[in-house]
């Protein structure tokens, strides 16, 4: 096995006073001193969300304060990390309101933690109840804090206009039903 030696140009006496380096580093450390602030003063600063975001998931109802969630189970079917609990529940038949609706979610969960943000049950989501909100900053004491309850999940969620009237084009469809027969 051969050793190959490297034979190295001596320093010159600038390069052993490591002076271009202290000037290269100067240099550098004043461009950033003249430069505008680039620091955000979080929470109560925060950055622009970007058109299209993926935020937290939650559950929306209609303007008249109706929930929209109809238990179908789509979202907790197709959510890769299986973050989506639902558990179903009947309507009772004398609900004048919901006169149209066959199930309701007894309980609905998100955990927060197995949640990838990927949007498939805002997609999947034949009712539209479910969206992700601009809200990025999520955070809890426990891991239990993290799963988001139907409560929670509404609170977050608020209410949505309903762009396509389906509540209310579904009641007067089945008003106008009762009434032909």
């Amino acid at each position: 096995m051969a050793v190959i030696t490297l034979q190295r140009k001596p320093l010159t006496f600038v390069e052993r006073t490591y002076l271009p380096q202290v000037i290269a580093g100067l240099r550098t450390t004043f461009r950033h001193l003249l430069r505008r602030k680039e620091t955000l003063e979080y929470p109560e600063e925060r950055p622009a969300i970007p058109p299209g975001y993926r935020g937290v998931p939650t559950l929306v109802k209609d303007p008249n304060g109706r929930e929209k969630c109809v238990s179908c189970q789509l979202c907790e079917f197709v959510c890769p990390p299986k973050a989506i609990r639902i558990t179903p529940g009947e309507v009772p038949a004398d609900a004048p309101e919901r006169a149209h609706i066959e199930k309701a979610p007894l309980a609905f969960e998100i955990d927060m933690l197995r949640c990838i943000y990927c949007g498939l049950c805002q997609e999947v989501c034949p009712e539209e109840a479910i969206f992700l909100q601009n809200q990025y900053s999520m955070t809890g004491y426990s891991r239990a804090g993290m799963v988001n309850d139907k409560t929670r999940l509404y609170e977050l969620g608020g209410t949505l206009p309903d762009r396509h009237f389906k509540w209310d084009k579904k009641k007067a469809d089945a008003e106008a039903g009762l009434a032909q027969h």
